[in-house]
């Protein structure tokens, strides 16, 4: 499997990496534990070394099947999970969950995807979607104290435009840019 390096902290994954969200959400049922499990493994002997997976995709069942099924590949891949919903409320469907990037918000998510992933650090912290009630600037600066806490390696944004992607970069520099 060919290799790619992002960002400039060398962050190095395989060149495919498998999206984990239709294994618990979205599309259609959630699909057999075992099933998904093997699926997890068989990815991992084939090379792929990053899975990414969110809070919000179950909620909180993906990251619990993603963080079970690799463990025992956990030092060989990296794990790229997002927050950025607020899952408090009774309705926590994606499109029903209202925003929340507030810094206090973002450490208590982390500390969540810490213990379902059963890591001790998250490899690639996304914000899913940019909250236009939070400036970027504090969102980066709330994953930049996380990452000097140990508590996550990398930082990325999910569907942010170019200013906001130049303005938390300059807070705190970004490893990846994901879109839709």
């Amino acid at each position: 499997m060919k290799k790619r390096k992002l960002g400039k902290n060398n962050l190095e994954v395989s060149a495919i990496g498998l999206g984990c969200m239709g294994m618990s959400f979205s599309y259609g049922p959630a699909k057999d534990k075992k099933e998904m499990t093997d699926l997890l493994h068989a990815a991992v002997e084939r090379g792929v070394t990053v899975f990414d997976t969110a809070e919000v995709y179950g909620p909180f069942t993906n990251e619990e099947l993603v963080g079970e099924a690799l463990a025992p590949f956990r030092k060989q891949v990296v794990i790229a999970t997002k927050f950025g919903f607020d899952l408090s409320g009774s309705d926590t469907r994606p499109g029903a969950a209202g925003l929340n990037s507030q810094p206090e918000h973002i450490k208590k998510a982390v500390e969540g995807s810490l213990k379902r992933l059963k890591v001790d650090v998250i490899d690639l912290l996304y914000q899913h979607r940019v909250d236009p009630n939070v400036p970027i600037e504090e969102v980066a600066g709330a994953v930049k104290e996380l990452i000097q806490q140990g508590k996550v390696k990398h930082f990325g944004l999910s569907e942010a435009g170019v200013q906001t992607i130049r303005r938390a970069h300059a807070v705190q520099p970004l490893t990846a840019l994901q879109s839709e």
